[in-house]
């Protein structure tokens, strides 16, 4: 196992010597020949290998040629592929799906928190993320992570009828942030919607959340994204950036359960904190790998 040194908590001013630990004599500005990248691959939203969503997380010590990251996202073949550098607050972090890269993505923080604070011995209880959608936080409190992310607006909107055909169900509402919100009124409706990819990849939009109340959990929802090369995500941390405020709302508090009832499932604590949304859940490590290739050789 890799042991990090040990920042103070919110971060460290000695980002080079922290590279330098992380892979020694790697320097990006130079040609990257016999590349050796440490790659884990963690479940998270679960307590248990085979459930939650699965997100692959690489340790770089500054950042590849965007084209190179978009590869190994597309290489994993997961929903996401989470990047993280050392930076001055703490960690820069970027997500990719198989075909683009994206703004935010809770699973796959999710995941890489796991990896800093249980695998590489990150000794402070906060960590802290720079991304595209701002400073991010996840705290560590027993086997939970705390994620504060930022909530989601919503926005009413027309009922658009290839939404409605792309689902097979006519929703009782529909509104809009980064990503459609179907809302229904069971939570059997949502089990059952077989959507049509090829009529949902037309939106406008990144993807559709469907929601309904559940039967055991406050809510429930799945969410579709086939634009951005995933079907259907098994548990999308940023809908919920968009879901717990708007369940919060409606059910008159601020803690809430939530259940994505996709095939894999997963289970998360949201908790609504004015204009930030409080996601907590566990995450297992499935799988410690290393890539290793040399990009520029050609192989005949």
């Amino acid at each position: 196992m890799m042991a990090l040194t040990s920042f103070p908590e919110g971060g460290t001013n000695d980002s080079l010597s922290i590279r330098e630990n992380l892979m020694p004599g790697l320097r990006l500005r130079e040609p990257v020949t016999n590349m050796r990248i440490k790659q884990y691959q963690v479940d998270a939203f679960a307590t248990r290998a085979f459930e939650g969503n699965p997100a692959a997380v690489c340790l770089l010590p500054g950042w590849l040629d965007n084209d190179l990251l978009q590869s190994i996202a597309e290489e994993n073949n997961l929903s996401e592929t989470a990047f993280f550098v050392p930076s001055e607050k703490g960690f820069e972090l970027r997500w990719f799906t198989p075909v683009k890269e994206v703004d935010l993505c809770g699973h796959a923080t999710l995941a890489t928190a796991h990896v800093i604070f249980d695998i590489l011995g990150y000794s402070g209880s906060v960590v802290t993320f720079e991304t595209r959608s701002g400073d991010l936080f996840v705290e560590k409190k027993g086997r939970l992570l705390e994620m504060n992310f930022p909530a989601r607006l919503l926005r009413p909107c027309n009922v658009i009828e290839t939404l409605v055909k792309g689902l097979g169900q006519r929703p009782v509402e529909v509104l809009a942030a980064d990503d459609y919100l179907a809302v229904f009124d069971s939570e059997a409706i949502v089990r059952a919607i077989m959507p049509d990819q090829n009529l949902l990849a037309q939106l406008d939009l990144r993807g559709v959340i469907v929601t309904a109340p559940g039967t055991d959990t406050d809510f429930v929802s799945r969410f579709f994204a086939p634009k951005f090369g995933i079907p259907e995500d098994p548990v999308t941390g940023s809908a919920h950036c968009a879901l717990a405020p708007y369940w919060a709302s409606k059910l008159g508090r601020n803690i809430l359960r939530a259940r994505q009832v996709s095939r894999r499932g997963g289970t998360l604590t949201c908790e609504v904190k004015a204009d930030r949304v409080v996601l907590s859940g566990c995450a297992v490590t499935f799988m410690e790998a290393e890539i290793i290739f040399n990009p520029c050789r050609k192989f005949t």
